[in-house]
């Protein structure tokens, strides 16, 4: 239960600066308070938002059942996570957290919010490539050698 309630906190934290936060700041700047219109668009960003979410709390909660860890970097998982959506894709976090971005810019219109998610998904992929996935291949050698042969970073492949 400690697990996860750090989990959550920590999944708060990061939600709440990068996903939050900022977003609320680039809109600030940019005169925008809502949407221009509710269109098609705004209802597709409204529905890439939920998937997003969906997909990162997913992940959160995976990390902490099965891995028995956050997603903080200094309180990392204990187990390798390859069940939950981490089955189908490396890093189901980071899109989820992208997807909640790229749907918030679409939902908006806001050039700046698309910005901010291509320099957020950019900042994510040099992290993993060369953050994490480093630790995670001394933690956990040939496993995690094993799961990245068959699992890619960035797109999903269905088949298990």
């Amino acid at each position: 239960m400690i697990v996860l309630f750090r989990a959550l906190t920590y999944g708060t934290l990061f939600v709440g600066l990068l996903l939050v936060f900022v977003p609320d700041r680039i809109l600030t700047q940019a005169g925008i308070v809502r949407p221009p219109e509710i269109g098609p668009i705004q209802i597709a960003g409204m529905l890439v938002v939920v998937a997003g979410t969906a997909l990162a709390i997913a992940s959160v909660l995976t990390f902490a059942f099965v891995g028995k860890g956050t997603p903080a970097p200094f309180d990392p998982p204990r187990k390798l996570v390859i069940a939950g959506p981490y089955r189908w894709v490396r890093n189901p976090m980071y899109i989820g957290a992208g997807l909640v971005l790229l749907g918030a810019a679409m939902f908006y219109g806001s050039f700046g919010l698309a910005l901010y998610t291509i320099v957020f998904w950019s900042m994510a992929h040099l992290f993993v490539l060369f953050y994490e996935e480093p630790i995670l291949r001394k933690k956990f050698g040939s496993e995690y050698a094993a799961y990245t042969s068959s699992r890619r970073r960035w797109m999903p492949r269905w088949r298990s």
